[in-house]
C-alpha cells in the first residue's frame, strides 16, 4: 500500500463532512503485546496507526535509550515491522516522534542543562529519529527548567521550533530521505496555548517564519482543550467550546488540532470529537495501565488454581511488579494530593495504595529482567490448565483501544484516505 504523508492525511481530514468526520487516535507503544493488539484491531477495522514514543520511551542508546523494551529509534522500527508481518498487516502505520526536542528526557531536564546543550542533544535525536524513517517529528521545546511554573515567551517557544525544523529539514535534504510531517506546540500550560486567541497568533507568527525561510507547515498544531490525566481518570475539565474554536482556527490555517492526555475520557466526551473537528488525540498511559491490570487479574486466575490443587506452584507477579513499580518513583508525576512525596515504606504499608501506583506505573517496569521472567512463570503456569495468558492480556488492551476507535468513527477511514 502507497502510505501517504500525515501532512495528506490531515488534509483529507480537514475536507470530510457528515459521517465521514473521524478523529485520528495516537497511541503510545508501552509494550510489543500493544503492538499486536493495535494491528489485530486495525486490521479488522481499517484505520491507520499512529505510535507516538516519547524521549523517555524509546531514544538513542548515546542520549539513555529508552524504558519501553530498551528500544531506540532502530529497534523500535524493527520491532514494529516485525510485528505487523507476525499479524500480516499490511495497513497504514505511522511512526511519530511524541514531544521530542530540548530537556524532554526527566533527566535532562533534571539536570538543568543549558539551552545550548538541550537544543544540542534534541537535535541529535531527531536526526537518529530521522534516519530510522520516522514519520512525525513533534517539536515542543517548552520543557525549559528554567521557566517552571511561567509561561514560555511565545517569540521564544517560536524561535527554538523553527530552528530545530530548520535542522531537520537541512539534515533530511543533505541525506536524501523522504519528506516527514512535523506536529508543534504543547498541551503544557507553560506552552502558553490556552485560548483561541493566543492559539492563533501562535500559528500565525510561527507559519509567517516557516514561510520566510522555505519551511514547511505542520500538520498538527496541539492545542490544550483541558484535559490532564492523574491516577488512573482523567481530571481535567474538557471544554467542548474551546475543542470547537480551535479546530475552527486549525483549519482556517490547513492543519490539525492535536489534543494530548485523552486518557480515561468519558465516551460523551469522546463521541463529539470528531463533531467538534479535533483531527487526533494521543491516549498513552491507560493502555499501559490496561495491560498491568490484565497481568494482575491474571495472578489472581493463577491464585486460585493454585488453590484448587490444579496449579503446583505459582509466579511472583504480583509481588515482583508492586516492588518495582513502587521503586521505579514514575508514578510520582501521577499522584495528587501529596502522595508524591511518600516513601516506599509508607506505601507498602497501604495495600490499596500499593495496588494503585502498580496500575498507574506497572508498564514502567515491563522490560524489567524480573518482571520478565515472573510473567514467563505466569504464562507457563497458565498454559498447563489451557489458558493462553499473552492472548488474554492483548484482548484486555484491544478492547481498550475498540473504545477509541468506535467513539472517534475510525472504521474504515483507511479506505476513505486512500481514494
Amino acid at each position: 500500500m502507497h502510505k501517504i504523508t500525515l501532512n495528506e492525511v490531515v488534509q483529507k481530514m480537514l475536507s470530510f463532512t457528515g459521517n465521514d468526520k473521524a478523529s485520528m487516535l495516537g497511541i503510545g507503544p508501552m509494550s510489543v503485546n500493544l503492538l499486536k493488539a493495535s494491528m489485530l484491531l486495525a486490521k479488522e477495522k481499517d484505520f491507520p496507526l499512529m505510535f507516538i514514543a516519547s524521549r523517555n520511551q524509546v531514544d538513542a542508546d548515546e542520549l539513555g535509550g529508552g524504558y519501553v523494551c530498551n528500544w531506540d529509534q532502530q529497534h523500535f522500527a524493527a520491532a514494529i515491522k516485525k510485528v505487523a508481518q507476525e499479524m500480516n498487516y499490511n495497513g497504514l502505520y505511522y511512526l511519530c516522534r511524541d514531544h521530542g526536542g530540548p530537556w524532554q528526557r526527566d533527566n535532562e531536564r533534571n539536570a538543568h542543562l543549558p539551552e545550548k546543550k538541550a537544543m544540542l542533544l534534541g537535535k541529535k535525536s531527531y536526526f537518529t529519529d530521522l534516519i530510522n524513517n520516522f514519520d512525525l517529528l513533534h517539536i515542543d521545546p517548552t520543557k525549559d527548567p528554567y521557566t517552571v511554573g511561567k509561561v514560555v515567551d511565545m517569540d521564544v517557544n517560536i524561535n527554538r521550533t523553527i530552528e530545530l525544523i530548520e535542522y531537520v529539514e537541512k539534515e533530511r535534504i543533505a541525506h536524501n530521505l523522504p519528506a516527514v510531517s512535523y506536529e508543534v506546540g504543547t498541551e503544557e500550560t507553560n506552552g502558553g496555548l490556552t485560548s483561541s486567541e493566543n492559539y492563533e497568533k501562535f500559528i500565525k507568527k510561527l507559519t509567517a517564519q516557516l514561510d520566510e525561510k522555505d519551511l514547511p507547515h505542520p500538520a498538527f498544531i496541539v492545542g490544550n482543550t483541558g484535559t490532564l490525566t492523574r491516577l488512573t481518570e482523567n481530571v481535567g475539565h474538557v471544554d467542548s467550546a474551546a475543542s470547537k474554536e480551535l479546530s475552527s482556527v486549525a483549519r482556517k490555517y490547513g492543519v490539525g488540532l492535536k489534543e494530548h492526555n485523552g486518557d480515561y475520557l468519558d465516551d460523551t466526551i469522546l463521541l463529539e470529537h470528531p463533531a467538534l473537528g479535533v483531527t487526533a488525540m494521543n491516549v498513552a498511559p491507560e493502555f499501559g495501565t490496561v495491560e498491568t491490570q490484565a497481568y494482575l487479574k491474571l495472578t489472581q486466575v493463577e491464585s486460585r488454581l493454585s488453590a484448587q490443587g490444579i496449579l503446583k506452584e505459582t509466579s511472583k507477579l504480583e509481588h515482583t511488579l508492586q516492588t518495582e513499580a513502587v521503586k521505579s518513583g514514575r508514578w510520582k508525576k501521577w499522584m495528587v494530593d501529596g502522595k508524591n512525596q511518600l516513601s516506599p515504606e509508607e506505601i507498602f504499608k497501604d495495600k490499596k495504595l500499593t495496588t494503585l501506583i502498580t496500575e498507574i506505573s506497572g508498564h514502567y517496569t515491563f522490560n524489567n529482567d524480573c518482571v520478565k521472567q515472573e510473567i514467563e512463570k505466569l504464562y507457563k503456569n497458565l498454559s498447563t490448565s489451557g489458558i493462553n495468558g499473552e492472548k488474554y492480556v492483548i484482548y484486555k488492551i484491544k478492547d481498550s483501544i475498540d473504545r477509541y476507535v468506535e467513539c472517534f468513527n475510525l472504521r474504515g477511514l483507511t479506505s476513505k484516505l486512500m481514494k
